[in-house]
Protein backbone atom coordinates (compact mmCIF):
# COMPACT_ATOMS: atom_id res chain seq x y z
CA UNK A 1 0.00 0.00 0.00
CA UNK A 2 1.37 3.27 -1.37
CA UNK A 3 1.02 5.83 2.24
CA UNK A 4 -0.11 9.66 1.78
CA UNK A 5 4.03 10.66 2.81
CA UNK A 6 5.04 8.60 0.22
CA UNK A 7 2.59 9.62 -2.63
CA UNK A 8 2.67 13.60 -1.97
CA UNK A 9 6.55 14.42 -2.75
CA UNK A 10 8.25 16.71 -0.46
CA UNK A 11 8.51 20.15 -1.16
CA UNK A 12 7.08 19.31 -4.62
CA UNK A 13 10.35 17.39 -5.77
CA UNK A 14 9.27 14.40 -7.50
CA UNK A 15 11.23 11.54 -8.81
CA UNK A 16 10.47 10.40 -12.56
CA UNK A 17 10.53 7.01 -13.17
CA UNK A 18 13.76 8.10 -16.06
CA UNK A 19 15.76 9.46 -12.67
CA UNK A 20 14.48 6.38 -10.74
CA UNK A 21 15.97 4.21 -13.36
CA UNK A 22 19.15 5.68 -13.01
CA UNK A 23 19.10 5.72 -8.83
CA UNK A 24 18.21 1.93 -9.46
CA UNK A 25 21.06 1.29 -11.85
CA UNK A 26 23.50 2.71 -9.24
CA UNK A 27 22.05 0.65 -6.41
CA UNK A 28 22.18 -2.56 -8.11
CA UNK A 29 25.93 -1.84 -9.56
CA UNK A 30 27.25 -0.46 -5.78
CA UNK A 31 25.04 -2.68 -3.83
CA UNK A 32 23.72 -5.60 -5.52
CA UNK A 33 19.86 -3.77 -4.47
CA UNK A 34 16.79 -4.74 -6.83
CA UNK A 35 14.50 -1.66 -7.09
CA UNK A 36 11.71 -2.69 -9.00
CA UNK A 37 9.55 0.61 -10.75
CA UNK A 38 7.00 -0.16 -7.66
CA UNK A 39 9.47 1.05 -5.14
CA UNK A 40 9.70 4.70 -7.09
CA UNK A 41 7.61 6.27 -4.33
CA UNK A 42 9.77 4.95 -1.50
CA UNK A 43 12.67 6.27 -2.95
CA UNK A 44 11.40 9.76 -3.50
CA UNK A 45 9.95 9.96 -0.20
CA UNK A 46 13.10 8.41 1.45
CA UNK A 47 15.80 10.35 -0.79
CA UNK A 48 13.26 14.09 -0.39
CA UNK A 49 14.64 15.53 2.66
CA UNK A 50 18.09 14.33 2.32
CA UNK A 51 18.09 16.64 -0.84
CA UNK A 52 16.62 19.58 0.67
CA UNK A 53 19.06 19.16 3.57
CA UNK A 54 22.16 19.33 1.15
CA UNK A 55 20.70 21.95 -0.97
CA UNK A 56 19.87 19.96 -4.33
CA UNK A 57 16.35 21.57 -5.80
CA UNK A 58 15.46 18.43 -7.81
CA UNK A 59 16.35 15.28 -8.25
CA UNK A 60 17.99 15.86 -11.45
CA UNK A 61 21.44 17.67 -9.92
CA UNK A 62 20.98 15.07 -7.31
CA UNK A 63 21.69 12.35 -9.41
CA UNK A 64 24.16 13.75 -11.71
CA UNK A 65 26.58 14.88 -8.46
CA UNK A 66 26.01 10.81 -7.88
CA UNK A 67 27.19 9.42 -10.69
CA UNK A 68 30.28 11.47 -10.58
CA UNK A 69 30.99 10.59 -7.12
CA UNK A 70 31.76 6.77 -7.11
CA UNK A 71 33.67 5.57 -4.72
CA UNK A 72 33.05 8.89 -2.88
CA UNK A 73 30.37 9.22 0.81
CA UNK A 74 27.25 10.61 -1.55
CA UNK A 75 27.52 6.92 -3.15
CA UNK A 76 27.67 5.39 0.36
CA UNK A 77 25.02 7.99 1.74
CA UNK A 78 22.49 7.15 -1.06
CA UNK A 79 22.62 3.13 0.00
CA UNK A 80 22.26 3.96 3.26
CA UNK A 81 18.98 5.94 2.75
CA UNK A 82 18.36 2.94 0.10
CA UNK A 83 18.58 0.43 2.52
CA UNK A 84 16.08 -0.99 4.75
CA UNK A 85 17.22 -1.79 8.39
CA UNK A 86 14.93 -3.85 10.90
CA UNK A 87 16.43 -5.71 13.41
CA UNK A 88 15.56 -7.46 17.05
CA UNK A 89 17.26 -9.26 19.83
CA UNK A 90 16.83 -12.99 18.65
CA UNK A 91 14.98 -12.52 16.43
CA UNK A 92 13.12 -15.60 14.54
CA UNK A 93 13.79 -17.29 17.92
CA UNK A 94 13.69 -20.72 16.47
CA UNK A 95 17.23 -19.97 14.51
CA UNK A 96 18.73 -19.34 18.45
CA UNK A 97 17.20 -22.74 19.87
CA UNK A 98 19.15 -24.35 16.99
CA UNK A 99 22.05 -22.72 18.02
CA UNK A 100 21.57 -23.18 21.89
CA UNK A 101 20.74 -27.21 21.15
CA UNK A 102 23.06 -28.43 18.32
CA UNK A 103 25.48 -25.73 17.37
CA UNK A 104 27.18 -23.77 20.18
CA UNK A 105 27.87 -27.33 22.38
CA UNK A 106 30.12 -28.72 19.72
CA UNK A 107 31.60 -25.40 19.64
CA UNK A 108 32.60 -24.75 22.56
CA UNK A 109 34.05 -28.03 23.33
CA UNK A 110 36.03 -28.03 19.72
CA UNK A 111 37.27 -24.37 21.30
CA UNK A 112 38.15 -25.41 24.65
CA UNK A 113 40.35 -28.11 22.74
CA UNK A 114 41.92 -25.29 20.86
CA UNK A 115 40.11 -24.77 18.05
CA UNK A 116 39.77 -21.56 16.27
CA UNK A 117 35.94 -21.22 16.24
CA UNK A 118 34.65 -17.95 14.12
CA UNK A 119 30.50 -17.02 12.97
CA UNK A 120 29.98 -14.47 10.45
CA UNK A 121 26.34 -12.19 10.87
CA UNK A 122 26.23 -10.98 7.41
CA UNK A 123 23.93 -8.07 7.28
CA UNK A 124 24.31 -6.97 10.96
CA UNK A 125 22.02 -3.92 10.92
CA UNK A 126 22.06 -2.39 14.46
CA UNK A 127 23.86 -5.14 15.89
CA UNK A 128 20.80 -6.87 17.56
CA UNK A 129 21.74 -10.39 15.95
CA UNK A 130 25.37 -10.60 16.78
CA UNK A 131 24.88 -9.44 19.88
CA UNK A 132 22.19 -12.07 20.84
CA UNK A 133 24.92 -14.82 19.63
CA UNK A 134 27.08 -13.54 21.63
CA UNK A 135 24.38 -13.42 24.76
CA UNK A 136 23.65 -17.24 23.69
CA UNK A 137 26.98 -18.07 23.62
CA UNK A 138 27.61 -16.86 26.95
CA UNK A 139 24.95 -17.90 28.61
CA UNK A 140 26.01 -21.33 27.55
CA UNK A 141 29.77 -20.76 28.96
CA UNK A 142 31.16 -18.25 30.88
CA UNK A 143 34.47 -19.20 29.76
CA UNK A 144 33.84 -18.10 25.86
CA UNK A 145 35.52 -14.93 26.53
CA UNK A 146 38.92 -16.69 27.00
CA UNK A 147 38.86 -19.10 24.09
CA UNK A 148 40.07 -18.57 20.63
CA UNK A 149 35.96 -17.71 19.72
CA UNK A 150 34.87 -14.98 17.97
CA UNK A 151 31.85 -13.16 16.29
CA UNK A 152 32.59 -10.94 12.75
CA UNK A 153 29.62 -8.81 12.32
CA UNK A 154 29.39 -6.86 9.04
CA UNK A 155 27.26 -4.52 6.99
CA UNK A 156 27.42 -2.35 4.06
CA UNK A 157 25.65 1.08 5.82
CA UNK A 158 28.37 2.65 8.14
CA UNK A 159 25.60 4.63 9.90
CA UNK A 160 23.97 1.39 11.27
CA UNK A 161 27.40 0.23 12.40
CA UNK A 162 27.68 3.28 14.40
CA UNK A 163 24.87 2.29 16.40
CA UNK A 164 25.62 -1.27 15.93
CA UNK A 165 29.15 -0.31 18.05
CA UNK A 166 27.81 1.46 20.66
CA UNK A 167 25.55 -1.35 21.91
CA UNK A 168 23.29 0.94 23.15
CA UNK A 169 19.31 0.50 22.63
CA UNK A 170 15.77 2.14 23.52
CA UNK A 171 14.17 0.32 26.66
CA UNK A 172 11.63 -1.65 25.08
CA UNK A 173 14.06 -3.49 22.97
CA UNK A 174 14.76 -5.25 26.11
CA UNK A 175 11.61 -7.61 25.55
CA UNK A 176 13.49 -9.14 23.05
CA UNK A 177 16.25 -10.44 25.39
CA UNK A 178 15.31 -13.47 27.82
CA UNK A 179 15.21 -12.54 31.41
CA UNK A 180 18.07 -14.66 32.80
CA UNK A 181 20.32 -13.05 29.90
CA UNK A 182 19.01 -9.52 30.41
CA UNK A 183 20.14 -10.00 33.98
CA UNK A 184 23.60 -10.81 33.04
CA UNK A 185 24.00 -9.06 29.76
CA UNK A 186 22.71 -5.95 29.88
CA UNK A 187 22.82 -2.62 32.17
CA UNK A 188 19.65 0.14 31.87
CA UNK A 189 20.30 3.40 31.62
CA UNK A 190 19.71 5.66 35.20
CA UNK A 191 16.63 7.39 33.29
CA UNK A 192 15.22 3.94 32.62
CA UNK A 193 15.18 5.40 28.61
CA UNK A 194 17.93 2.75 26.97
CA UNK A 195 19.41 -0.15 27.68
CA UNK A 196 23.53 -0.89 26.82
CA UNK A 197 24.92 -4.52 25.99
CA UNK A 198 27.33 -5.42 28.73
CA UNK A 199 31.35 -5.87 28.10
CA UNK A 200 31.38 -9.48 27.74
CA UNK A 201 29.26 -10.03 24.70
CA UNK A 202 30.84 -6.64 23.35
CA UNK A 203 34.15 -8.43 23.86
CA UNK A 204 32.83 -11.65 21.40
CA UNK A 205 32.16 -9.28 18.72
CA UNK A 206 33.89 -7.24 15.95
CA UNK A 207 31.99 -4.86 13.85
CA UNK A 208 32.93 -4.00 9.95
CA UNK A 209 31.82 -2.36 7.25
CA UNK A 210 31.57 -4.81 3.90
CA UNK A 211 30.10 -5.07 1.31
CA UNK A 212 28.40 -8.13 0.16
CA UNK A 213 28.74 -7.67 -3.44
CA UNK A 214 32.06 -6.93 -3.23
CA UNK A 215 35.96 -8.66 -2.20
CA UNK A 216 35.66 -10.35 0.79
CA UNK A 217 39.03 -9.85 2.85
CA UNK A 218 38.26 -12.55 4.95
CA UNK A 219 40.72 -15.22 4.89
CA UNK A 220 39.63 -18.02 7.37
CA UNK A 221 36.59 -20.15 6.81
CA UNK A 222 33.39 -19.99 9.38
CA UNK A 223 31.75 -22.37 11.52
CA UNK A 224 28.36 -20.47 11.17
CA UNK A 225 26.63 -17.93 9.02
CA UNK A 226 23.86 -16.10 9.40
CA UNK A 227 22.32 -13.86 6.66
CA UNK A 228 18.79 -13.34 7.33
CA UNK A 229 16.31 -10.61 5.67
CA UNK A 230 19.39 -9.54 3.48
CA UNK A 231 19.39 -11.59 0.12
CA UNK A 232 15.49 -10.68 -0.30
CA UNK A 233 17.32 -7.10 -1.45
CA UNK A 234 19.08 -8.77 -4.32
CA UNK A 235 17.58 -10.17 -7.64
CA UNK A 236 18.21 -13.64 -8.51
CA UNK A 237 21.58 -13.24 -10.65
CA UNK A 238 22.96 -11.61 -7.32
CA UNK A 239 22.11 -14.24 -4.86
CA UNK A 240 23.20 -16.81 -7.89
CA UNK A 241 26.54 -15.35 -7.02
CA UNK A 242 26.47 -14.85 -2.87
CA UNK A 243 25.34 -18.53 -2.98
CA UNK A 244 28.92 -20.85 -3.96
CA UNK A 245 30.74 -17.52 -2.21
CA UNK A 246 29.20 -18.25 1.21
CA UNK A 247 29.02 -21.88 0.56
CA UNK A 248 33.23 -21.89 0.01
CA UNK A 249 33.12 -19.17 3.12
CA UNK A 250 32.27 -22.46 5.52
CA UNK A 251 33.97 -24.72 6.85
CA UNK A 252 32.62 -28.58 5.83
CA UNK A 253 28.86 -29.50 7.78
CA UNK A 254 29.11 -25.67 8.45
CA UNK A 255 25.56 -23.91 9.81
CA UNK A 256 24.19 -21.47 7.07
CA UNK A 257 21.00 -19.29 8.60
CA UNK A 258 18.82 -17.50 6.49
CA UNK A 259 15.38 -14.96 7.18
CA UNK A 260 12.03 -16.75 7.04
CA UNK A 261 11.33 -15.30 3.71
CA UNK A 262 14.05 -16.53 2.13
CA UNK A 263 15.12 -19.64 -0.43
CA UNK A 264 18.35 -20.85 -1.28
CA UNK A 265 18.43 -21.39 -5.47
CA UNK A 266 18.23 -24.76 -6.74
CA UNK A 267 21.99 -25.03 -7.59
CA UNK A 268 22.53 -23.74 -3.69
CA UNK A 269 20.59 -26.90 -2.52
CA UNK A 270 23.18 -29.38 -3.85
CA UNK A 271 25.55 -27.48 -2.08
CA UNK A 272 23.80 -27.31 1.10
CA UNK A 273 21.64 -29.92 3.19
CA UNK A 274 18.71 -28.64 5.06
CA UNK A 275 18.49 -28.83 8.78
CA UNK A 276 15.64 -27.29 9.87
CA UNK A 277 13.53 -23.90 9.05
CA UNK A 278 15.56 -21.63 6.61
CA UNK A 279 18.50 -23.77 8.36
CA UNK A 280 21.44 -25.61 6.31
CA UNK A 281 24.82 -27.45 6.93
CA UNK A 282 27.48 -27.49 3.99
CA UNK A 283 27.43 -30.43 2.32
CA UNK A 284 30.71 -31.93 2.84
CA UNK A 285 32.90 -31.66 -1.07
CA UNK A 286 33.07 -35.60 -1.96
CA UNK A 287 37.14 -37.20 -2.64
CA UNK A 288 38.42 -36.92 -5.55
CA UNK A 289 35.98 -34.57 -7.28
CA UNK A 290 36.85 -31.74 -9.59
Amino acid sequence: MTTTEEAKPEGGVELSPSEFARLAAIAREDAGLALPEGKRLMVQSRLARHLRRNGHESFESYIRMVEKSKGGPEREDLISLLTTNVSSFFRENHHFDTLARDVLPELIAAARGGARVRLWSAGCSTGQEPYSIAMQALSLAEDVSELDFRILATDIDRVVLKTAVEGTYAAREAEGIPQNMQSRFVTTTDDGANIRIGDAPRALVTFRQLNLIATWPMRGKFDVIFCRNVVIYFDDVVQGGLWPRFCDALHDNGWFFLGHSERLSTAAEKQFQTAGVTTFRKRPALKGAA
